[in-house]
């Protein structure tokens, strides 16, 4: 066998190897969880807050928690959206190509994609008390719209630049402005690849924990105004497994169960879009 094949085979095994492993560590998460937490999940895990002595083992839910991990993730994928999307239209169709704005601005949705979440909290933190800002449901939304903000756009960022510049071309031919070229053309070409960079975001913020401990705060009643703490999914998970009580540690899996599903229901409603979608681009 001559070295070619040799070395084919050696890295095909490697990317079959390195298949199984994720494969099987998706098993393995999935199979903890639901086996640890199934028992523990019921109907008023979902439709109940938490009530007195409830991280003792007594009754109540996570409602709060599922639906404030709602409202800040919504309402900080809403703002990112708001930001995200003019920047990306900005440079790939107003922006000269290769320019050093343009190489800049990607070099920082890069560097800002690597910083820990944490950072982001304390640096939600730090504006909150610069504007004198209690722990809120709005502090959670505007840090967390700081965390998926460099994901969202450089997810945006690729999609855009992978479409054929041609249509740019035939767009400004046919006397289309600049501004009418980006949201006719570009968005309508690259809906699909766009609706899969906003739900993207939005499940990497719904399942991060470490941006909200300074910033959300957590509280057992529901989300009702901008200015009070409001609860989440993951700090709940965080909170109960903090507990001794084993019957609380079983809830802690069943709310782990809940997170995982919602966040099930997001990766296929994005291949859901992404397929509807597709019909409106130009191949």
């Amino acid at each position: 066998m001559d070295r070619r094949k040799l070395e084919e085979n050696f890295f095909k095994g490697v990317m079959i190897a390195s298949t199984v492993s994720i494969l099987l560590t998706l098993v393995l998460i999935l199979w903890t969880v639901v086996c640890k937490g199934l028992p523990y999940l019921d109907w008023n895990m979902v439709t109940q807050a938490p009530k007195s002595g409830f991280y003792l083992g007594k009754e109540g839910g996570v409602l709060n928690a599922i639906l404030g991990s709602l409202c800040i993730t919504g309402g900080a994928t809403l703002l990112a959206i708001m930001v995200s999307l003019p920047v990306v239209l900005y440079l790939n169709v107003y922006a000269k190509k290769g320019s050093r704005l343009t190489y800049v601005t990607r070099f920082a949705f890069d560097v800002l994609w690597g910083i820990p979440s944490i950072v982001y909290g304390a640096f939600g933190f730090t504006l909150m008390l610069f504007f004198g800002m209690g722990v809120s449901l709005l502090g959670g939304i505007i840090t967390v719209a700081f965390l998926i903000f460099p994901i969202m756009s450089r997810s945006m960022d690729e999609v855009i630049r992978m479409m054929p510049r041609e249509l740019l071309q035939a767009s400004y031919a046919l006397g289309a402005t600049r501004f009418e070229t980006a949201f006719k053309v570009v968005v309508r070409q690259t809906l699909p690849g766009i609706t899969t960079a906003v739900l993207i975001a939005f499940g990497r913020g719904i399942g991060d924990a470490a941006s909200l401990i300074f910033t959300a705060g957590f509280t057992d009643a529901l989300p009702s105004s901008l200015s009070r703490p409001a609860a989440s999914l993951p700090l709940a998970i965080f909170f109960q497994f903090g507990t001794p009580t084993p019957e609380v540690q079983g809830r802690a899996f069943a709310s782990a169960l809940i997170l995982t599903i919602m966040i099930l229901v997001i990766s296929i409603l994005s291949r859901f879009l992404t397929k509807k979608l597709t019909k409106n681009v130009v191949r």
